[in-house]
């Protein structure tokens, strides 16, 4: 099989498996994951959560956005994207312009499953989750869409599924 030299983004709801995908196939390519969240926490020493906390959702996005400018100019990564990263225009440009995006549409009554007992998602420790994640899919759909090379389902597939989904797409 052909290694691929593009860099590959993923974005998606939280909890769609940008996280657990990314991480597989870059073993599968030989290629360097990266997850953004993961990143900027690294840098600051502390949880998303936190930052959120201090310095509120615009403050986060602010730091969302420099650390995907870093990270999408690297070479031959695979990059787990944060859920609300494509509200922002620049960040949009910044995905397609520099890889291919792999949308992983997963639909909120399955994420409201999968996630039911997460704490560290700031968004959705407020009121009904299920409600949180229908009124985010309705706000974000179209932007995931305007950003997508490809669209794949993550219902309730296997990871593998997926998996081999994403490579036929990719060929």
């Amino acid at each position: 099989m052909a290694i691929i030299n593009d860099n590959i983004f993923f974005v998606g709801l939280m909890g769609a498996g940008k996280t657990t995908i990314g991480k597989l196939l870059a073993k599968k390519f030989k290629k360097t994951f990266y997850d953004t969240d993961h990143e900027i926490e690294k840098k600051l020493g502390v949880k998303v959560s936190v930052i959120f906390e201090l310095e509120g959702e615009e403050g986060f996005r602010k730091r969302e956005t420099q650390m995907l400018d870093e990270l999408t100019q690297k070479k031959n990564i695979i990059l787990a994207t944060g859920g609300g990263a494509i509200l922002n225009e620049t960040n949009r440009l910044f995905l397609k312009e520099r890889g291919r995006v792999i949308y992983l549409n997963a639909k909120p009554q399955n994420l409201a499953k999968r996630m039911a007992f997460d704490k560290d998602r700031p968004l959705l420790q407020q009121g009904n989750m299920l409600d949180t994640l229908t009124s985010l899919y309705k706000e974000r759909h179209p932007l995931y869409l305007s950003v997508a090379s490809f669209v794949v389902e993550t219902g309730q597939q296997k990871t593998q599924t997926i998996i081999h989904k994403i490579e036929s797409l990719l060929r």
